[in-house]
């Protein structure tokens, strides 16, 4: 029988819990931020990363996780304002990710599709965040389009130092960059654009990534999954990419969603101590 329209558009629920493993919190005012909390709350999402990607939304991030003990962050600098990072950025990042609400470091990475900030300046910006994940012993999240052979070249040179290793997220690269990422150890993430029309290669990416190396994300407020494509995005959509990903992986979604939550606690909870429980709300400061 058709589903109704209606039917298509309920936001699924699942009893295994979610971890939202990169988002963009800040972008939210604080109504949002709180009815974005609740609805996430409500379809199973039991932790949020809301991930640094410039100089000013540094402290932002930081004050998130003060927010809601469900509010964990990152801090880092994305390719596209690699202009901006410098010796004094560098000791922010470094200083700010001691945080124990800080669980990695960046958005970092190189976009050669854009092309906003030089190259040279990119490829800088990026060895010395993954050095600074190195010194402290912290995964990183790194962005990558269109600069597979850089990408590759700059992770094998930090292979044997780059212990917890990280996520590629959003992954949309080629298949070669992911077979490399996964032998490395890092972690695919896949988000809404498993449920585009046009994504063959993303589902590709994700049918050869290996069960116990893919966690979920959204990147909301972007890449908002079918049916609600046109949209801005948000945690709450999780469950629209899990099922996605469960079809691609032809598993049950309960058991994608075991074997993604079990990853995103690996990757960046392990050793963390006295994380509350599934109460997203939390207590507002």
């Amino acid at each position: 029988m058709a589903m109704s329209k209606k039917q298509q558009r309920e936001i699924p629920r699942f009893n295994t819990p979610i971890i939202e493993t990169h988002c963009h919190l800040d972008y939210l005012d604080r109504a949002e931020l709180d009815s974005t909390l609740e609805k996430s709350r409500e379809v199973g999402v039991e932790r949020i990363i809301t991930i640094a990607v410039a100089v000013e939304n540094l402290p932002l991030v930081i004050d998130l996780t003060r927010y809601t003990p469900a509010i964990w962050g990152t801090q880092g600098i994305h390719p596209h304002e690699a202009d901006s990072y410098n010796q004094v950025v560098d000791a922010i990042i470094r200083e700010n990710a001691k945080d124990a609400r800080i669980l990695a470091v960046g958005e970092m990475g190189l976009d050669y599709h854009y092309d906003h900030a030089d190259r040279g300046v990119q490829r800088s910006a990026f060895e010395r965040q993954l050095q600074i994940a190195a010194d402290l012993n912290l995964p990183v999240v790194i962005h990558t389009r269109d600069a597979d052979a850089d990408t590759r070249d700059i992770l094998r040179n930090y292979s044997t130092t780059l212990c917890r290793k990280g996520v590629i997220h959003s992954f949309t690269a080629t298949l070669a960059l992911a077979e490399f990422c996964l032998a490395e150890g890092f972690m695919l993430g896949f988000n809404g654009i498993t449920t585009f029309k046009g994504a063959d290669n993303v589902r590709q990416a994700a049918a050869a990534t290996p069960l116990d190396q893919l966690v979920l994300e959204t990147d909301a407020p972007y890449l908002t999954p079918v049916p609600f494509r046109g949209r801005p995005n948000a945690p709450y959509y999780l469950p629209f990419v899990a099922q996605a990903v469960a079809e691609i992986k032809e598993i049950e979604v309960e058991e994608l969603l075991r074997r993604t939550y079990s990853n995103s606690v690996d990757l960046f909870f392990s050793g963390v101590q006295n994380i509350p429980g599934a109460n997203i709300t939390g207590t507002h400061h």
